[in-house]
């Protein structure tokens, strides 16, 4: 059945869109930034309105394989504007780097034991350094996890290179060449689009948990083999398996691949973030309390330090608090 949706664009402007039924995310992105002439936008939906990431879904992933129910629905269209980058070195146009603050209630990682594994699910905590998510799916899909930051940003910018169709300034919300410089900085977060591709690249299953809401997001769903990342906000770290008759704070043999149909290990993977949720292991980006640590201006929630970015050309946060 076709998808119907409408969108509210700027300046009041209605338009109302038709998707086919076997319509990807990436085509939805393209359809609104064609429709409403925006190269760069960002979405809300819902009321209140909340803002809405389809490309959190994977962009090669059907709509109807999503849990989005976008037809009769309207989409709220926010121009973004257009930015400027530039080498890590000219500070106002590097990526924003975000410090977690430090957790006291996180001294001791929780632990869920599986019996009908023969072992205990664990965490296995990334450095907070902007690559937490290519280390954390690197330690699980790389021999060696040690330059895992620099192969796995070459392989997302190397995919992109490769099919600008799908991975347009609609979806990235960047020009495909901008985009491609911008994530092999070093300090240029991975999100969505890259777990996305990289899934493909390894042809495996990645699951995301989020602790805020214990919502699992599923990357290339139905290969055989899958990893299981943590999602907090700002951050991500790696699920393992330890095997009985290794201390779990030895990581030498930590499993970090399982089958796909494991459900009973993921949902101890989901009880364990669980008990992170219960720790506020997680960081509200909509909501949560951020100072620059270059002049000590203080905000709330990601847009705003974007905005002190743009007008300080500082790009040093932390959470405050």
């Amino acid at each position: 059945m076709p998808i119907r949706l409408r969108l509210r664009a700027p300046g009041g402007a209605s338009h109302t869109i038709s998707l086919t039924d076997d319509a990807a995310v990436s085509d939805l992105l393209t359809s609104i930034s064609e429709t409403t002439s925006l190269p760069l936008f960002d979405l809300k939906w819902g009321y209140p309105p909340q803002p809405l990431d389809p490309s959190l879904y994977g962009m090669p992933t059907l709509l109807r394989d999503t849990d989005l129910k976008l037809n009769g629905s309207q989409l709220i269209v926010i121009a973004r504007e257009s930015e400027t980058f530039a080498p890590p070195s000219e500070q106002s146009a590097a990526p924003l780097s975000l410090q977690r603050k430090q957790n006291p209630e996180l001294k001791d990682t929780p632990e869920v034991p599986l019996p009908s594994h023969g072992g205990t699910v664990v965490l296995r905590v990334m450095p907070d350094d902007n690559s937490c998510m290519f280390r954390a799916l690197g330690s699980a899909v790389l021999s060696s996890s040690l330059d895992s930051m620099t192969e796995l940003r070459s392989m997302v910018a190397q995919a992109i290179q490769s099919d600008t169709e799908m991975y347009n300034e609609a979806v990235l919300q960047k020009t495909p060449d901008e985009y491609c410089k911008w994530i092999q900085y070093s300090d240029s977060w991975g999100g969505g689009i890259e777990l996305s591709i990289l899934s493909q690249e390894f042809d495996i299953e990645i699951c995301s948990i989020n602790v805020q809401d214990l919502r699992v997001d599923r990357f290339n769903e139905g290969k055989k083999k899958r990893c299981v990342l943590v999602y907090s906000g700002i951050h991500y770290d790696t699920i393992a398996f330890v095997p009985d008759g290794t201390p779990t704070e030895d990581s030498d043999n930590d499993v970090k691949i399982f089958d796909s149909g494991d459900d009973v290990l993921l949902e101890a993977a989901r009880q364990l973030c669980g008990e992170l949720k219960k720790k506020h292991y997680y960081t509200d980006t909509q909501r949560f309390d951020i100072k620059c640590n270059q002049c000590s201006w203080k905000g709330k929630g990601e847009m705003d330090a974007v905005k002190h970015a743009e007008a300080s050309g500082h790009g040093d946060f932390g959470e405050a608090g």
